[in-house]
């Protein structure tokens, strides 16, 4: 049995779930849709009886949620971003499903990489890594050659951040100024992502905040009379600027309206999921909370961030076997889909 979503919240609005001690989150139809779709790829032999939305954790940005699956034979877990599925009898605890997953979304990336026809989740990463060094050179600054060598990074992060927002981005402009030409491309970007009367003084402070961060870093690159101060200035008020034109940006690459146009309701969330027939490719999808209108999906690719890869080190040859495999300890074996 597999519930609609008005099914779903009556049965399991106050009930708590065995084991969790919390109240089962509320989920969509379509929600529901895509798990069951999901798990009845996975699975064909297998026909679900219950199934309910138990957890949800956010990491780095990205939600996961967790669903507890009942079987005509077992049960399951299926997490989300990406989806995939762990045996009950395997994995007991959700927790211990979810610190696997975790650790299987890190790992993926190094082999699995997604086609790179899509659009990155983090575009900017690069920039914000950059921004990440600059703030640690600030810590170990002591003299006017470190300030105005934080001057040069912070400089370099603003020509970083309009150098991706070109190649992210076809900007429909009559002349198309050089690649480094920084107030040029704060202009293109600020007068397109905030067209019109009704977004002047959104728009002003923008091209402000971004003007000024660029004057006053080149000012510091060169300045005799740099402070600690003048560095820390520096890095908060680029840090602040790329902020927010690194949003403006990629609410205009995902094609995400101010409001939605149906009902008017400010309340927009970014959707994400998979199509059946490409499971590879990461799709998003502006969605309002009030009216569940949506808006056209736009491909993403998901890539790991540069300083990501440090996380895991890795000496020796790589394994032959490809497919998946459980530790032994404390599970009994490696199950299947539909096994007895």
């Amino acid at each position: 049995m597999v519930l609609s979503v008005m099914q779903y919240s009556q049965y399991y609005g106050q009930r708590n779930v065995d084991g969790y001690g919390a109240e089962v989150l509320a989920a969509t139809q379509e929600e529901i849709d895509e798990v069951t779709s999901y798990f009845e790829w996975q699975a064909p032999e297998l026909k679900i009886e219950f199934m309910q939305k138990v957890y949800a954790e956010t990491v780095i940005g990205h939600r996961h949620d967790v669903w507890d699956i009942h079987t005509n034979r077992d049960r399951w877990w299926v997490i989300t971003n990406p989806t995939n599925l762990y045996s009950q009898q395997q994995f007991p605890s959700m927790d211990l499903a979810v610190t696997f997953h975790m650790g299987l979304c890190l790992r993926i990336p190094r082999t699995g990489r997604q086609a790179s026809n899509g659009r990155r989740v983090l575009p900017f990463g690069d920039v914000w890594n950059d921004l990440r060094a600059a703030s640690a050179a600030l810590g170990q600054a002591h003299n006017v050659a470190d300030y105005q060598t934080i001057g040069v990074r912070c400089r370099e992060v603003l020509l970083a951040f309009v150098a991706i927002a070109q190649d992210e981005h076809d900007w429909a402009s009559e002349e198309r100024p050089k690649r480094a030409d920084f107030k040029a491309w704060a202009e293109i970007i600020c007068n397109t992502a905030l067209p019109g009367d009704s977004h002047k003084e959104r728009r002003q402070l923008q091209k402000g905040l971004l003007t000024g961060a660029w004057t006053f870093t080149n000012w510091l690159t060169h300045a005799k009379s740099a402070t600690w101060h003048d560095a820390e200035t520096a890095v908060s008020t680029v840090e602040h600027a790329i902020g927010l034109a690194t949003s403006l940006v990629i609410r205009l690459m995902r094609g995400v309206p101010d409001q939605c146009p149906e009902c008017g309701s400010p309340h927009l969330r970014a959707e994400e999921g998979r199509r059946t027939d490409d499971m590879d490719i990461l799709w998003e999808r502006p969605r309002c909370n009030d009216c569940e209108w949506a808006g056209e999906a736009v491909p993403i690719d998901i890539e790991p961030l540069d300083d990501a890869e440090g996380l895991i080190t890795r000496e020796g040859g790589a394994s032959d076997d490809e497919a998946c495999s459980i530790m032994e300890v404390p599970l009994r074996g490696v199950r299947k889909p539909g096994d007895a």
